[in-house]
């Protein structure tokens, strides 16, 4: 039970909702993608800080997984948690027209990873 009301205390937060929102973008059956901390805080707006402090969380509760490449951390969705699981395939359905999604969305297709040429 605790696996559970992890998962919907990390949820439980707006900024960390987004975050799922844009990893299951990023998300596909065929090709699993994932997102730097710099993408996120760019599509996000916000800073650095926050967006590490609540990719932490997500992962802490098992929604998310990260493994560094060079010097970027890359986060994605974590499908093998099957809590995390059903409630991804809830939130693929969930808040698509919600404006701010939306917006987060926009953010993302011109994000780039910071530092890289």
């Amino acid at each position: 039970m605790r696996d559970l009301i992890k998962v919907f205390r990390a949820l439980g937060d707006e900024t960390r909702v987004r975050m799922v929102k844009l990893l299951l973008e990023r998300s596909s059956p065929l090709e699993k993608k994932s997102l730097c901390v710099c993408e996120v805080m760019q599509a996000l707006n916000i800073t650095q800080t926050r967006a590490s402090r609540n990719l932490g969380i997500l992962e802490e509760a098992g929604f998310v997984v990260s493994k560094r490449k060079g010097a970027w951390v890359h986060y994605s969705i974590n499908s093998a948690n099957e809590y995390c699981k059903s409630m991804e395939e809830l939130l693929k359905g969930w808040l698509n027209k919600d404006a701010q999604i939306i917006e987060d969305r926009k953010r993302l297709g011109k994000a780039v990873k910071l530092g890289e040429k």
